[in-house]
């Protein structure tokens, strides 16, 4: 810790406690506010939201299933989920390679709320930290980490009977509404930058990323240095070492030191910065956003491999995750060949002796509505279907159909058939699933 004019700048090197950024207003502050509104309104709004007569946004975990917008997921789309988080993933490393660690400070949810947390601090206690603002200060920390609690817990159970009668829905929602509460109260109120500079993994490995092109916010110590007033120096920098971008920094660290881990982004250094600058009628960007390639006064590349390799790899990720969910079956179907014999041989009055295969088909209804569905099998004049051919599944029914075939001899021993599910309105073909039969003694694979 060190002192200038009777200013606390907290560093990296101790951290004792949260840090009091001092508010400042500019294009980065109106950007961010903008940020956490929008993401604050969805993150709130979005489980009160109703679709097609549920809950817009709600994963049903006991019943297995995710409502997104009357998009419903099931555990066989665990590969449309395993794409998400790859894009996810893509989209934040070409991001980072583009402009840094700009997430960490407009989209990250922890910095979200803990921009929020603290404003709350400076509305209610000030810069003196009044004690009755304090104590209402904790009130209005505790009743937003309710309320954040209550929205989060009210994706997982429905929030309008949440809210109404909480306790109806057992032990458990009670449980997770307090835990979320209290972690919410102490990541945002207490623990704020530090979750960011001491837990957060991706501030360690973010550098992996950066290239010498990586837009990151940054001093310009040529026109910088040395610091000092000019009425007292004239060979000093423009920087008059006022401390206001430390003072404004919501991790406490001191940008003119060089590019540092714990920095997020969010450019409000640049703020202070920039209104010093114009008090003292000097150009803006003395603190800005700039590349490393910039600082040494060199060009610009004309293509940037890495860059073009994480964008190349998140469109094409992209696009396989809306082919495969453009392709998403309403209806699955999947079949189990009966282990304990390949076939049984049956002697029929009609037919005489004939080979009988016996199957367990499993058809599971993903759409959200009532379908009924005629089974079958492609060659239907060379076999004779025993079990149920017609039936109505409820909207998200799984449903277990066991049916045998039986069919005469033929050429080969073994054959190649494929079942297949029709709507039985409109005839249309919803799943099909190959198998084998098998008939004769002596079978080869």
């Amino acid at each position: 810790m060190s002192t200038r004019s009777d200013q606390l700048i907290a560093t990296s090197a101790a951290v004792a406690a949260p840090v009091r950024p001092r508010p400042v207003s500019g294009r980065f502050q109106r950007l961010r506010l903008r940020a956490r509104l929008l993401l604050l309104g969805v993150f709130f709004a979005a489980p009160w939201l109703n679709w097609e007569g549920r809950q817009a946004v709600w994963f049903d975990l006991p019943e297995r299933q995710f409502h997104v917008f009357g998009w419903t997921f099931w555990p066989a789309d665990f590969h449309l989920l395993a794409l998400v988080l790859i894009i996810a993933a893509f989209g934040l490393f070409a991001i980072t390679n583009w402009i840094g660690r700009v997430f960490c400070g407009y989209a990250c949810p922890h910095s979200v709320f803990f921009s929020l947390f603290v404003a709350i601090e400076q509305m209610l206690e000030g810069k003196r930290g009044d004690k009755s603002g304090r104590r209402l200060k904790w009130l209005v920390w505790g009743l937003l980490a309710a309320l954040t609690a209550i929205t989060f817990v009210g994706y997982f159970v429905p929030i309008r009977e949440l809210v109404a009668a909480p306790g109806a829905l057992g032990g458990w929602p009670l449980f997770w509404l307090a835990f979320f509460t209290v972690a919410t109260f102490c990541a945002g109120g207490l623990l704020r930058e530090r979750v960011c500079i001491y837990l957060c993994p991706y501030a360690r490995f973010q550098s992996v990323m950066f290239d010498r092109d990586t837009l990151v916010v940054a001093y310009d110590a040529a026109r910088g240095e040395p610091r000092g007033a000019r009425r007292r120096d004239p060979d000093a920098g423009d920087c008059v070492d006022c401390t206001l971008c430390v003072q404004v920094c919501p991790t406490g660290i001191d940008i003119r030191d060089g590019l540092q881990y714990e920095c997020i982004s969010c450019g409000l250094c640049i703020d202070a910065c920039d209104q010093v600058m114009d008090r003292l009628d000097r150009p803006r960007g003395l603190i800005g956003l700039r590349t490393e390639r910039s600082l040494l006064g060199l060009a610009p590349p004309r293509l940037r491999p890495r860059l073009i390799g994480y964008g190349a790899a998140l469109g094409s990720i992209m696009l396989l995750f809306v082919i495969l969910l453009a392709a998403r079956p309403d209806l699955s179907l999947e079949v189990e060949r009966d282990r304990q014999a390949l076939f049984n041989e049956v002697t029929t009055r009609e037919s005489g002796p004939v080979f009988e295969n016996s199957y367990l088909l499993t058809i599971h209804n993903r759409h959200a509505d009532a379908r009924a569905v005629h089974l079958g099998v492609n060659h239907d004049s060379e076999f004779q279907w025993i079990g149920p051919s017609t039936l109505t599944l409820e909207a998200g029914e799984r449903r277990d159909i066991p049916v045998r075939l039986r069919a005469g001899p033929g050429p080969e021993r073994v054959r190649s058939i494929e079942f297949e599910v029709h709507d039985a309105d409109d005839a249309r073909r919803l799943a099909r699933r190959e198998s084998r039969f098998f008939a004769g003694s002596g079978l080869g694979s």
